[in-house]
């Protein structure tokens, strides 16, 4: 992590300004001014979005109340607009206007709120960030970004019959610290509209971000996504083509709504279908282990020998890499250990107080390294004893590309936070479990359930993991499952196309053994595919 003296002038701002071309799309294609007479800006930096509405001549008297935290940029704006009697210049910050000011209503709340981690705001504003989400009946954590608390409080602002336009980060979708602010827009507003696009609309920064407009209006219309290539797309749109679905307060992700309201119904139908269950009905995910170094921490074979490790290592899966199949198998481990792959990890405890020279040398390595003085390691009674060692059933792999991977333990190994580590339940055949992943409806579940990371990988937390939809196979025959669990092992070390794996799983056991309908199999399928391409499409 950055320090705060590390950080440049414009992250610690978080400002990030808004193209022209955006802001000029966003004022004159999807707002209607005509019942617009007054309009809040809470961070206008630039002051381009007062520069796409006075651009237009019937605008020119809308009343406009900007707010800029940065004295450089507002003296800035105060000679651009010091002619302009409608337009009302604040040097304040935002959370301190609000704090002040919460009686006060406008039609049109608009803008593009800084994007600043909560460990890198002031103190004051870390306090008052925190009483803007508690009032607000949000929670409050270090997770946090300040563009949540703006979001918060310009909502509090919206007129009757009012608007409310952010450009946000597509985290709002997605991650789970907003969950709470999808719930609260939920309850505040009736009619959500929601613009993505497919190419990165800020020049130079790789922040996926979305247009979210919110409205008080005199009809229940629920949320709906409208999906664009780019911001030019603005020009070109019709919005009364897109529908909306009814979205109620959920602990759910907005990602389901890339989908059309009967692909939401189908989604809905499965999660209360007898057949089905979450996997966290059936085992504990956790974190893989966080060793503080893993550079460190995984050894290969070279280190091993030159140290005198044999008696302080475990098997290691360190990486999507180190195995191909289905099942990590003991050849898989030696075919990594004898390429001098990074197999194994140092595991050290306290009971082993007497440790050998070759063992003193490494961990002396480490100091001159100046391992002991990272985070994590520093907060250790023994910098080099990594906690939380304990041997999974299961992996489940963290950050996917095409497809996500799920991989049965059949050795004592262990994983870095890499990997999430799945412990069935007492009672749960875990081959079950396994054979039960490797389908059109669970590859579903897992793209719905987890957020797109920079260049296009999928991202899945293991809350996120635990509530991916299984199909119950428990007395699905042994020949079967064997005959299936075989097929997809050697299937995905051949690199067999995943949609080929599917199609067979899907046929044998959804279709075959479970009775599903092979036309709700193609239909799951097109789910996946759809936000599996539209999450690829970022890396291309």
């Amino acid at each position: 992590m950055k320090l705060k003296e590390d950080m440049t002038e414009e992250k610690l701002r978080g400002a990030y300004y808004t193209p022209l071309n955006l802001a000029t799309n966003i004022v004159e294609k999807i707002l209607d001014f005509s019942t617009i007479k007054n309009i809040l800006e809470p961070s206008c930096g630039d002051g381009v979005f007062i520069e796409a509405i006075r651009n237009s001549e019937e605008n020119a008297s809308k009343k406009i109340k900007a707010i800029e935290i940065d004295k450089d940029a507002f003296n800035e704006l105060s000679k651009k607009y010091k002619k302009d009697k409608y337009s009302a210049l604040l040097n304040k910050d935002f959370f301190d206007y609000y704090e002040n000011n919460k009686s006060v209503k406008f039609d049109l709340v608009i803008g593009n709120p800084p994007y600043i981690r909560y460990q890198y705001l002031e103190p004051n504003q870390r306090d008052e960030l925190s009483k803007i989400l508690t009032d607000n009946g949000l929670k409050s954590n270090k997770l946090i970004n300040a563009w949540v608390g703006f979001t918060v409080a310009c909502s509090k602002l919206v007129a009757n019959k009012g608007s409310l336009v952010f450009i946000l980060p597509a985290e709002l979708l997605q991650v789970v610290y907003a969950k709470d602010l999808r719930n609260f827009l939920l309850r505040e507003f009736n009619d959500i509209s929601i613009f993505t696009f497919s190419s990165l609309v800020f020049d130079g920064i790789e922040q996926e971000t979305v247009v979210l407009k919110c409205t008080h209006s005199s009809e229940h219309k629920g949320i709906r996504i409208i999906e664009l290539s780019d911001a030019d797309d603005l020009r070109d749109i019709s919005l009364d083509d897109y529908k909306y679905i009814d979205a109620p307060c959920t602990q759910e992700k907005w990602t389901k709504y890339f989908t059309n309201a009967d692909e939401v119904n189908l989604i809905n139908e499965i999660k209360n279908d007898n057949r089905f269950h979450r996997l966290d009905d059936v085992a504990l995910v956790n974190v893989g282990i966080t060793t503080g170094n893993n550079k460190y921490f995984c050894v290969e074979k070279s280190i091993i020998k030159k140290y005198r490790l044999n008696n302080y290592v475990m098997p290691l899966i360190g990486r999507s890499a180190h195995v191909d199949g289905a099942i990590f198998t003991n050849e898989d481990y030696l075919l990594n250990y004898n390429k001098d792959k990074k197999a194994n990890l140092l595991v050290l405890n306290q009971e082993n107080n007497r440790y050998p020279n070759g063992l003193k040398e490494y961990i002396k390595l480490g100091e001159d390294q100046e391992v002991n003085k990272g985070y994590k390691c520093s907060i250790r009674d023994n910098w080099y004893e990594v906690p939380s060692v304990w041997i999974p059933d299961a992996f489940f792999l963290r950050r996917n590309n095409i497809f996500p991977k799920f991989v049965m333990n059949n050795i004592q190994a262990v994983s870095t936070d890499t990997m999430h580590r799945v412990k069935f339940n007492d009672g749960i055949d875990g081959e079950n479990i396994l054979l039960s992943y490797y389908n059109s409806i669970s590859f579903a579940f897992t793209e719905i359930n987890g957020r797109s990371y920079g260049g296009g990988v999928l991202e899945i937390l293991p809350s996120e993991v635990g509530s991916i939809m299984l199909p119950i196979i428990n007395g699905i025959p042994e020949d079967i499952k064997e005959t299936m669990l075989s097929y997809i092992d050697l299937s995905l070390r051949n690199s067999t196309d995943i949609e080929i794996i599917l199609d067979e799983v899907d046929r044998v056991v959804l279709v075959e053994y479970l009775g599903i309908q092979e036309e709700t199999c193609t239909r799951f399928r097109q789910i996946w595919r759809k936000l599996n391409n539209r999450r690829l499409g970022r890396a291309r």
